[in-house]
């Protein structure tokens, strides 16, 4: 058995006393959330036969139908696309947004400058890669104010008659600030239908499905993306992303997917669809204890002197939590004791390296199951100023408590605490 120090114990001991209320809230979110599931389910009569897997084109096969119905019915969407064959959260925005835009039309971000591996999504005008610029659709972002808030006289400035996608990053990425919450997200929905009523709405909802009661499109929104190696997946589905929102929008997604008039009436399955459907039953939960990981996290933080975004006490949108340090080592440590509580490739020493999207070194532990899998105990961060690692998952909260007690004891041994 692993040995750790007195005091990384008794931090960790005070501060689970301490957010005790925080983690009965959290189980009724779980509840909700974990009944609003099961009525899916019972409502669409999914029985074995769903799992069933289909090859070639994949025509007729029920259990894709139906899982399209239940991620539509939970999410509040009038459809929904979910499919193995998005190869990441990336490639689903990508598709949700290739879909809805054409040349001349104008993706604005609101929510400031979106996660980096969307950069080169978006590209240059002309730069030959096959990105939303390449392609003539014009790109722009508003800033953020100070406080993380929307800049709303930014946004109606830019708004002009080409704006056809308003986007909306709903985690921090690799900010220092507050992810957004289910109600500012609606009420970014309101304003900005009220200042251009035809535009597009649109979220990138990765790291938040089931964080809390409701989702972005039970709130206005009419398009959003996520991945099933994050939340939903609930640490079974080996691949895939969904797309939901209104039918006619994700029709046209569809059509990005495979192609013009097929969209989603093919795609075989190949085997997958029993994870992906256990997987949703199951991400309540296992979302609930990525949670209270990581609100632990943050209590303990702030016991060994480090500054944590949200606070332990703040309401919960999604699973990040973000850890400031004062220099590159700690930080390193940090991540490499992650690695070190894994239960696969725990003996692996992670070092930063120039991961493709990233336009930085990244520095990345992620000993899972899921190759990627971001709703199991990870963390990761550029290596570069300021020092933050964000730290999310955790398909138990033991696993968690013994990544933080672990992390904690790596940085000590280095005399880094």
């Amino acid at each position: 058995m692993a040995v750790f120090a007195e005091e990384i114990v008794a931090w960790l001991e005070d501060a689970e006393q301490q957010v005790a209320e925080q983690f009965r809230v959290i189980d009724r979110i779980v509840d909700q959330n974990q009944w609003k599931v099961i009525e899916a389910f019972q409502r669409h009569q999914v029985s074995d036969y769903h799992f069933a897997g289909s090859t070639g084109y994949g025509y007729n096969d029920r259990g894709r139908e139906v899982l399209d119905l239940v991620y539509a019915d939970v999410f509040g969407a009038e459809a929904a696309l979910v499919r193995p064959h998005f190869a990441s959260g990336t490639h689903t925005i990508a598709t949700a947004l290739f879909g809805v835009l054409r040349p001349g039309d104008e993706l604005l971000y609101i929510s400031g400058t979106p996660y980096d591996t969307l950069h080169k999504v978006i590209g240059e005008p002309g730069d030959g890669t096959g990105s939303l610029q390449d392609f003539g659709i014009r790109y722009d972002e508003v800033a953020l104010l100070e406080n993380g808030e929307i800049d709303w006289d930014g946004v109606a400035a830019k708004l002009n008659e080409r704006t056809k996608v308003i986007g909306i990053q709903r985690s921090r990425g690799y900010d220092w600030r507050d992810s957004f919450t289910i109600a500012q997200i609606g009420e970014m929905v309101r304003r900005v239908k009220e200042m251009q009523p035809g535009c597009i709405v649109f979220v990138d909802n990765c790291y938040g499905e089931f964080a809390e009661e409701l989702e972005p499109t039970q709130v206005g929104v009419d398009l959003m993306a996520g991945s099933l190696i994050k939340n939903p997946g609930g640490g079974l589905a080996e691949t895939g992303g969904y797309i939901c929102g209104r039918a006619d929008l994700v029709e046209l997604a569809s059509y990005r997917l495979t192609a013009p008039g097929i969209g989603g009436e093919v795609g075989a399955m190949l085997g997958t669809t029993r994870g992906i459907y256990q997987g949703l039953f199951l991400a309540p939960t296992t979302v609930g204890q990525a949670v209270k990981g990581s609100i632990l996290a943050a209590a303990v933080l702030e016991r060994a002197g480090f500054e944590s975004r949200p606070r332990w006490n703040a309401d919960r949108t999604d699973l990040i939590q973000a850890i400031a340090f004062s220099c590159p080592e700690q930080l390193i440590a940090f991540v490499q004791g992650i690695q070190r509580a894994a239960a696969v490739d725990g003996y692996v020493v992670p070092e930063a390296w120039e991961m493709p999207g990233y336009e930085h070194p990244v520095i990345m532990a992620a000993g899972t199951f899921i190759q990627g899998g971001s709703l199991e105990l990870s963390a990761d961060a550029p290596v570069r100023e300021p020092y933050i690692a964000y730290m999310q998952g955790g398909l138990t909260y033991s696993h968690v408590k013994f990544g933080l007690l672990t992390a904690l004891q790596t940085m000590k041994d280095r005399n880094l605490l």
